[in-house]
């Protein structure tokens, strides 16, 4: 029962977290327009991977981490960077006012797979979400931790991030078809708005954090 609790918490905490619009997602969505669920699937499988070790590690050491200020500093700030990159990244690679797939397709050509390790392991910002979220968790007795029943929580998770992803990437492809506006102006406008939006609440929580 305890094992099935955990499952079932990190689900829901991963499914929820997962489902926001974050770069992870954006890059789901291009790879499945571009190339299909074949790769989908691949790309999601490198990002959960990552996933699973920072989740078991911030498992194990969040109260360390969330004492460690300097390290957490450094996180958050590298946080706001790489998303402004990602911002200047998708405005740059978009020609015009039309979504050009082809810069993907040297990657993919090689392995999905290792675009999701990579993509994963640059996402700063996942260490002080899983970090808060595991002490709030531990701390509230809503998981079970001794022995075994960390890796229950850790499977619950991860079957809940590659959930939430794929059903975001299916409603935006959807959305995509069928909504003329939203396909013509992703890749130059909406998606890097939404990663300065991204970075300028991040910023506001930094400064908040650490310069007041």
């Amino acid at each position: 029962m305890k094992g099935f609790k955990n499952i079932l918490v990190g689900f829901s905490v991963s499914f929820i977290g997962s489902i926001p619009l974050g770069y992870l997602n954006v890059f789901g969505f291009e790879i499945y327009t571009a190339f299909g669920i074949e790769e989908l699937v691949l790309y999601l499988l490198g990002v959960i991977f990552v996933e699973a070790f920072v989740i078991y590690f911030t498992l194990i050491f969040a109260n360390r981490l969330v004492n460690n200020k300097k390290l957490m500093k450094i996180i958050d700030i590298l946080g706001i960077l790489f998303l402004l990159v990602l911002a200047y990244s998708f405005y740059s690679l978009s020609s015009g006012t039309t979504v050009n797939h082809h810069y993907l397709e040297k990657y993919v050509s090689y392995s999905p797979f290792l675009i999701g390790l990579i993509l994963s392991s640059l996402n700063f910002l996942q260490v002080p979400f899983w970090t808060g979220w595991n002490l709030y968790l531990i701390n509230g007795d809503y998981i079970k931790t001794e022995k075994s029943l960390k890796f229950y929580y850790v499977v619950g998770t991860l079957i809940g991030t590659f959930s939430g992803m794929i059903a975001l990437v299916y409603f935006l492809h959807s959305l995509s078809q069928n909504t003329e506006n939203f396909s013509k102006y992703l890749m130059p406008v909406i998606i890097p708005v939404f990663f300065i939006v991204l970075a300028s609440i991040q910023g506001c929580k930094v400064f908040k954090k650490y310069f007041r």
